[in-house]
């Protein structure tokens, strides 16, 4: 009976050993959802100075009088 009870916890205990086959995938997961939230955040923060600064060429250009260059 104690040879069963070996043989069934090692068992056990092996098919629930430490399996790293999915760490990779989630690592990638994780690398990815951090970049997207630091792109996000870079165009959220960024957007409006960048528009403005598009606006402000964009009527310097056409305009033939009245631009100011820093």
């Amino acid at each position: 009976m104690l040879r069963c009870f070996v043989f069934a916890t090692g068992h056990v205990i092996g098919a629930l050993r430490r399996d790293d086959r999915g760490v990779t995938v989630v690592e990638c997961g994780l690398i990815l959802a951090l970049a997207a939230g630091m792109v996000t955040t870079g165009l959220l923060l960024l957007g409006p100075v960048v528009g403005s600064l598009f606006s402000n060429s964009a009527t310097c250009g056409n305009a033939t009088t009245g631009c100011t260059r820093p």
